[in-house]
């Protein structure tokens, strides 16, 4: 990796939903061809392995869930990854193979509780194929937490790729301002953003991070639809059909918060470019929010 320079990749792809095996089957082939065209940090979108339920009700309501709900996370829940565990093995050994850093979006079950707690979760695996690290989704968003637990503030570490300084925060945790300050104040460079929310918004959002960050953004979603998903859980499928299932819309943001590309709709694509480190200490000049333009003679930070 050069010193100054970085090439990233941002993967907007579908998962095989419910197949952990076939979702990293996909996943090697996108990484060898995003670390072919010369990536060196690949991100992969919120729940690649093995899939966002957009539109899944698993037979709840207020006050009641149906056995065919159950039946339908018992699936789901079996498709769910342990860190590690061989989706990460076959993930590691790429890593190490192409000299790249992997960020990728997973569903994780704990080894210890392997018919238990789902958990939404960003996976990191450096270059030399080592598992570096993993955040647990710390607040999943309204009816995500029928399905996904929480995580908590003992994985908020960023990690070295090269060059830049690389954390993300996944889909709404980036509306928490302080999660994202707590990645602010460990220097990071490369901010990771993997999402499932492919609305018109979301790119204001990650623009605005980068301007607060006064970092490398890059935003990560799926271009999934509803024939993707195995028959038994398009049956009870509830969508409006007459909008976008999941587009997509992932892009790359400058310190300035320039949109460097996309974002992409409609269609898997890997997006491409070569991040300038030097630009962080320019575009930090005149705002840095955790050195000049901070006041922690006033306000106190920290995560538990």
């Amino acid at each position: 990796m050069n010193e100054e320079k970085l090439r990233v990749a941002v993967v907007q792809a579908a998962s095989v939903f419910a197949d952990s095996a076939a979702s990293t089957e996909k996943a090697v082939a996108l990484l060898r061809q995003a670390a072919g065209n010369g990536a060196e940090l690949i991100v992969f979108p919120e729940a690649f392995l093995s899939g966002y339920p957009r539109g899944i009700t698993f037979g709840t309501v207020v006050g009641s869930r149906s056995e065919q709900g159950r039946e339908l996370f018992a699936r789901y829940q079996a498709s769910a990854i342990t860190i590690p565990g061989p989706e990460t093995r076959a993930l590691a050994e790429v890593a190490r193979e192409a000299g790249v850093f992997l960020a990728m979006g997973v569903i994780e079950k704990d080894a210890g509780n392997p018919l238990g707690t789902l958990y939404c979760t960003l996976l990191y695996i450096d270059a030399s194929g080592t598992v570096a690290g993993k955040h647990r989704k710390i607040k999943p968003t309204a009816a995500e937490r029928i399905i996904w637990g929480e995580g908590d503030g003992s994985d908020f570490q960023a990690h070295n790729a090269g060059p830049a300084r690389v954390a993300g925060l996944i889909c709404w945790e980036n509306y928490m301002p302080l999660a994202r300050m707590a990645l602010y104040e460990q220097g990071v460079t490369v901010y990771l953003a993997p999402t499932a929310d492919n609305r018109d918004s979301w790119l204001a959002t990650v623009r605005h991070i980068a301007c607060e960050g006064r970092c490398y953004v890059l935003s990560c979603n799926q271009f999934f639809t509803p024939e993707a998903y195995p028959e038994a859980f398009r049956a009870g499928l509830e969508y409006d059909a007459s909008q976008p299932f999941c587009r997509g819309g992932s892009a790359i943001i400058s310190p300035a918060g320039e949109v460097l590309c996309g974002p992409v709709y409609d269609k898997e694509e890997i997006l491409y470019a070569d991040l300038d480190l030097t630009g962080i200490a320019r575009a930090r000049f005149d705002f840095d929010a955790i050195g000049h333009y901070n006041r922690p003679d006033i306000f106190e930070f920290r995560v538990k």
